[in-house]
């Protein structure tokens, strides 16, 4: 018995030998093709490197702006290593896995369309937006409650840096479905804001005092010179809108803060020149059934408190 346990085992011992030198050999004899295959994937990735940085510098010097040449450099990039990843299995001796996902490809597509709905869709969306180009690189943009600069597209999302420093991806097919308000392609912007003076108060003096004041502000457009106009006829102050214009090179330090610095300067400038801005007036009624108004005089505590 125990003769023939042990030739079980010599027996079991020397077929798992044999399986792991087959194994062996066949590794040895594919080792050049996995050393082939480990190059051509590592020079697929330098090439996909060098051709989106050459892409992305001509085309965004040739280009109408930056981020098509950006995102066509994307593009270009993600396609160079699909090609290595087929020619390292074709290295590998998988051309038939590798002709099977180029012969299926209009079948894979339709897969990974119902599959991956909102990636396709995006991504199809990050298409248009690079050639319809809404909005440039550092272009200040505002999507529904999002505003900030514009730092990148990417093939699902788009990056927007907002003033408060947070770093917002926008998906491509929310953008490209929403109003998008571009505030600084144009160049230039104009903004106002209202200030209220006492009804008591020369209307004209005042106009002229403010537009002479934001005229000499640090930043206002001078050919188009600031204007003030009578807004509104408020419950306790005559409300005076005052216009200005400013370049949107940076928005926030050409508009934002410029539109602070003018109501600070408008507002010391009136009252150094004796104009009122009064607060909100309370008015309080009398129906006809009240002869007087009632006041109840609260009396003090014990003495000592």
């Amino acid at each position: 018995m125990q003769d023939a346990t042990r030739l079980d085992i010599n027996g079991s011992t020397a077929s798992l030998m044999d399986v792991v030198n087959e194994y062996w050999e066949r590794f040895l004899f594919l080792l050049p093709n996995i050393l082939l295959a480990l190059l051509i994937f590592f020079v697929a990735l330098w090439v996909a490197g060098k051709v989106k940085a050459v892409l992305g510098e001509r085309l965004s010097g040739k280009a109408h702006d930056r981020i098509t040449g950006q995102y066509i450099a994307l593009v270009s990039k993600w396609a160079v290593i699909i090609v290595g990843l087929l020619l390292v299995l074709q290295t590998l001796g998988l051309t038939g896995v590798a002709g099977g996902l180029l012969a299926g490809a209009g079948l894979s597509a339709v897969v990974i369309g119902f599959a991956f709905k909102d990636i396709a869709e995006n991504f199809l969306a990050g298409l248009i937006l690079a050639f319809n180009r809404p909005f440039e690189i550092d272009d200040t943009i505002e999507v529904e409650d999002t505003v900030g600069k514009v730092k990148a597209l990417h093939l699902r999302s788009t990056h927007v840096l907002t003033f408060d420093s947070m770093d917002v991806y926008i998906p491509n097919g929310t953008i490209l479905k929403s109003k998008v308000v571009n505030l600084t392609q144009n160049g230039l912007i104009r903004m106002h804001f209202v200030v209220g003076i006492d009804y008591n108060d020369n209307i004209q003096d005042a106009i002229d005092l403010i537009e002479r004041t934001a005229l000499g502000v640090e930043g206002v457009l001078q050919q188009d010179p600031p204007y003030a106009t009578v807004d509104e006829l408020g419950t306790s102050t005559l409300n005076i809108k005052v216009f200005f214009w400013a370049e949107t090179d940076d928005y926030k330090k050409g508009v934002v803060l410029l539109k602070g610095s003018i109501m600070q300067a408008v507002t010391k400038a009136l009252l150094e020149n004796g104009f009122g801005l009064p607060a909100n007036i309370q008015e309080i009624k009398l129906y006809d059934y009240q002869k007087d108004l009632p006041v109840r005089v609260m009396e003090r505590g014990a003495q000592g408190e």
